[in-house]
């Protein structure tokens, strides 16, 4: 079923605000999908979902290569699921990365130090799939 990113219902918001971690969906130049686990926050009010990671991993350097893409970021806990869709970009900005770091630790606790190779995936979400 799918939903408006900036009208779910309460359930759907808590369901992604739970400890969970989910998978993150972007293409290879190849239009291949490059799947990897990953932890992430969930904005309501911004329908933003946030990614911290690092400068050398795969995901960063397929993105930055592409500048941005389309992806898909699903999170699944039995019978409960939901896949946030929508274009994503990478950034070393600092203030965005501090940000990012504080909305994870918030989430799953505090984030290992990355200092200056630190990097947030912002995925601007247009689109929700999902039951919870």
């Amino acid at each position: 079923m799918a939903h408006d990113p900036r009208n779910l219902t309460d359930e759907m918001n808590d369901f992604l605000k739970d400890r969970h971690l989910a998978s993150l969906t972007i293409l290879r130049p190849d239009g291949t999908p490059h799947v990897t686990p990953v932890g992430f926050t969930w904005d309501p009010d911004t329908a933003t979902a946030r990614i911290i990671t690092w400068s050398g991993a795969k995901k960063v350097r397929l993105l930055a290569a592409a500048g941005g893409g389309p992806a898909a970021l699903c999170q699944v806990d039995g019978g409960r699921w939901a896949t946030l869709e929508g274009h994503a970009t990478v950034t070393a900005d600092p203030e965005q990365c501090t940000d990012a770091v504080a909305r994870y630790g918030e989430r799953y606790g505090p984030a290992k130090d990355r200092g200056t190779d630190r990097r947030a995936i912002i995925i601007a979400v247009d689109s929700v799939l999902g039951r919870a």
